[in-house]
């Protein structure tokens, strides 16, 4: 036995020692939801999905996920300077608050997670304060009287709702609500103003989403790799690597730095000079009617950075790829026109298709 033999030996023994370890303590529930999401993230790179962690533990697959991610953004208030208190609070509670502000920032979560656990906030405010934060960091320059400060991106956000409203009780209450929030006297000045001066300004509305869902199998092509032309050899036919399909679009990686996902020939793609593909969650959108957070595909043309206010663009927000509809032209970097929001196929019961015999019957 080689000496590289011998260390990658000890290295598999290691990991499932390691790995038998963390299981133990997951089934018995040992230690504190946020050991739970480091212990779980670590089963996960090594080899163990989430249904085996469930056999073997009681973690639900979707609770896997929460205290991954929670876990993750628990790590943020520590490097990035949430209060004592803060980080005691959420240390032994409340994942599923940090769940929700897994979109923002290192330095936004840890300031919102302050500002949470200030307010006594539940899970739902907490979604509609990070939807906030998220939205106000999108700004190069902070509106006028605001600052950077969390509470004042909430602030801003019921200070914009406020005066696009004419029912005197729903603005009250986002009056209300932005007093409550607003860190800054500029912006505690700035709501104010609104006891007293009555204005409504029209909102325009946002665009319509372009969101599409693939309907039927000719919708859904396999990806086959490709040998060559003959004549070929036995050598050439083995080369070609084992092809994993990642579902539910069926996206495809190869052994070098690039993967593939085919799409139908709809016009509006037939058309794009430059089309990229970016895999999302369609809760980054907003979209009143959603009922599922499910996984989307977002196809950019980068051909089209010219902005125009009828369409979602893909832009860059302080060095990370984002989307935003913009009422006017921003001073952000523009990426490309969003043409395509794909949703996966709807599957009503997937291992019944595969067996044709009993769709002939």
């Amino acid at each position: 036995m080689t000496e590289l033999q011998s260390n990658s030996q000890d290295t598999d023994h290691t990991v499932n020692d390691t790995a038998q370890e963390l299981l133990v303590k997951l089934r018995q529930k040992q230690g504190n939801w946020v050991e739970w999401g480091m212990a779980i993230a670590y089963l996960q790179k090594n080899g163990y999905n989430p249904q085996d962690i469930f056999e073997a533990t009681g973690f639900e697959p979707i609770q896997q996920n929460q205290v991954i991610v929670g876990s993750q953004v628990y790590s943020a208030l520590e490097k990035f300077g949430a209060s004592e208190a803060t980080r005691a609070y959420y240390g032994t509670r409340a994942s599923d608050i940090l769940y929700e502000l897994r979109l923002l920032t290192q330095e936004d979560r840890a300031a919102a997670a302050d500002l949470i656990f200030l307010h006594k906030l539940d899970v739902d405010d907490a979604r509609e304060i990070a939807k906030a934060i998220k939205d106000f960091s999108r700004f190069s320059t902070p509106p006028q009287g605001f600052t950077k400060h969390p509470g004042d991106a909430v602030a801003y956000q019921a200070w914009k709702l406020a005066r696009q409203n004419s029912d005197l009780q729903e603005r009250s209450r986002l009056i209300a609500k932005g007093l409550r929030f607003v860190n800054s006297p500029t912006a505690r000045k700035q709501i104010e103003q609104l006891l007293t001066d009555f204005t409504v300004v029209a909102q325009r509305p946002a665009p319509i989403l372009p969101f599409f869902r693939l309907e039927s199998d000719e919708d859904l092509p396999r990806i086959v790799p490709v040998v060559g032309e003959l004549p070929l050899t036995p050598k050439d036919v083995r080369s070609v690597p084992i092809i994993t399909e990642i579902e539910p679009f069926r996206i495809v990686k190869f052994a070098g730095e690039q993967a593939w996902v085919s799409l139908p020939g709809w016009q509006v793609l037939q058309s794009a000079e430059d089309p990229v593909v970016i895999v999302a969650s369609s809760d980054i959108f907003p979209n009143p009617t959603q009922t599922k957070v499910e996984p989307v595909i977002v196809v950019i043309d980068r051909a089209q950075r010219e902005w125009d206010a009828s369409s979602y663009f893909a832009f860059d927000n302080s060095g990370e790829v984002d989307f935003q509809w913009f009422e006017t032209a921003p001073e952000n970097t523009l990426l490309g026109k969003i043409i395509i929001i794909l949703r996966p196929k709807k599957v009503l019961d997937e291992e019944f298709t595969k067996d044709s015999w009993q769709i002939d019957e």
